[in-house]
């Protein structure tokens, strides 16, 4: 059985950020690999603690955790770590900032991330219905073959600030003050540049149209985001690629409205149907018939509910929701004289 994130970190399920932060903080520092090195058990603890503090320490995923467990994460396609490495380049500088290790393993100085990546994907109800892959052009920015990234002409070399000697700042003195501000020839990098590379013109690095195919489970609906682990941009140096975030909407359809795993459709009824009863045949979402049933007398706004017709669930529960059918009785504004006449007789036997 999955572990409950709550219990893993110690706190109450009424725990504020605060709280979590520094549950983490202690378990993290117990299980960190560089305080338990070749212990594969704390290793796994470390990233099931991790796993955790992902979830709990963003309101949208706990929101969704607190009311549908682990199985509501996996549909909204929230994952965990693939491993202690995933995890240091996730939370970046975090490790630094807390625990006075690197961002990396063995000691070594953190390499910057990436940035993240943002694609807005709209889909139709159809293609929530059934779920897809689907197949994305991703403009993003890689290394730069010719210089592979150094950003110098090939043959040349990136050279020593001469200002501020490498350190990357100045210090600059104002009376009794000095103050530390970053270097403004070589912008905090350290060095410079004398001959940029002629293809990325010294930035190391090129934009290039990238395919990601994306696993779209069915079920999904507007807002829900799919995080692609390192499809972001490379980061800077060879630092670890940042994640790709797909956010999901859905295009309103002209037959079916949605709330949750349940579908609303309207059903036109003319009045004889309505009052005499019949049997429709209504054309699903998949494109398949469903016979509906009109009870005698049914009155306007009347829901007639068709099980298992809706969307699939994402809340752990196997199956999909309801359809629900909302009558709406057509009343003739044009009748023939046959029609007048007929109902006048109805009129006058009722009374």
């Amino acid at each position: 059985m999955a572990d409950d994130y709550y219990e893993l970190l110690g706190v109450a399920r009424d725990a504020d950020g605060s709280a979590i932060k520094k549950a983490y903080r202690s378990l993290a520092l117990k299980y960190h690999p560089d305080r338990n090195p070749g212990d594969a058990e704390a290793e796994a603890q470390f990233k099931r603690v991790s796993e955790a503090y992902e979830v709990l320490s963003d309101s949208e995923k706990r929101g969704v955790y607190d009311r549908f467990g682990h199985e509501g994460l996996k549909g909204r396609g929230f994952g965990g770590f693939s491993d202690v490495d995933d995890i240091f380049s996730h939370f970046g500088d975090l490790f630094g900032d807390l625990f006075g290790f690197g961002g990396r393993r063995g000691g070594e100085r953190p390499r910057r991330r990436g940035a993240h990546l943002r694609y807005d994907l709209t889909l139709s109800l159809e293609e929530c219905l059934a779920g897809l892959e689907k197949e994305l052009e991703i403009p993003n920015q890689v290394g730069c073959d010719r210089c592979d990234g150094a950003g110098a002409e090939p043959g040349t070399k990136a050279q020593t600030c001469g200002t501020c000697q490498g350190a990357g700042q100045v210090r600059v003195g104002r009376g009794f003050i000095t103050m530390a501000t970053t270097c403004p020839r070589c912008r905090g990098r350290g060095q410079v540049i004398p001959s940029p590379c002629t293809k990325c013109q010294g930035a190391g690095q090129v934009e290039r149209l990238d395919r990601v195919t994306v696993r779209i489970p069915a079920g999904v609906d507007a807002g829900m985001k799919l995080r692609l682990s390192g499809k972001g941009q490379p980061g800077p140096d060879g630092g670890p690629a940042g994640d790709l975030y797909v956010v999901l909407d859905v295009a309103a359809h002209d037959r079916f409205q949605r709330d949750g795993a349940e579908l609303l459709a309207e059903l036109p009824l003319s009045m004889v149907q309505a009052t005499l009863g019949d049997e429709i045949d209504l054309v699903t979402l998949e494109g398949e018939t469903e016979r509906v049933v009109v009870p005698p007398g049914t009155q306007p706004g009347t829901l007639l509910r068709i099980q298992g017709r809706g969307m699939p669930r994402l809340d752990g529960r196997d199956g999909r929701g309801d359809l629900h059918v909302h009558t709406v009785v057509q009343i003739p504004t044009t009748l023939t004289e046959t029609q007048r006449s007929l109902l006048m007789q109805f009129r006058d036997a009722a009374d």
